[in-house]
């Protein structure tokens, strides 16, 4: 599935299911919760604190996908072509950190 199959995906999901998108500013705290989610899990299971018995069969690929639809939702509501944003990301990042990280002493 292809970045634009996902925001397509994610529009028909909402017009049918859904019934309407949340507006720009709830999907916005919504993404925020989920990527709590996700930081929740990482510290826990790859960080220093003690994995709580309640966190230690969550999903860690379930909680990304939530935050990825989050996401492709608020690109769909604001006319962002994700496919076409990292395209140019990606380009920029080729440009602008051709040797940045090979020249990175810390990396080394």
């Amino acid at each position: 599935m292809t970045l634009r199959d996902a925001q397509d995906t994610v529009d028909d999901w909402i017009k049918t299911v859904g019934v309407r998108y949340f507006n720009e500013l709830t999907n916005m705290a919504m993404l925020t919760e989920e990527v709590g989610e996700v930081a929740r899990i990482i510290a826990r299971r790859y960080g220093e604190q003690s994995e709580k018995e309640s966190d230690k069969h969550k999903d860690l690929g379930d909680e990304m996908a939530d935050v990825l639809w989050v996401l492709l939702c608020l690109a769909n509501q604001t006319g962002v072509d994700l496919t076409e944003a990292f395209r140019k990301n990606l380009e920029k990042k080729n440009i602008r950190d051709a040797t940045r990280h090979r020249d990175n002493e810390k990396l080394k």
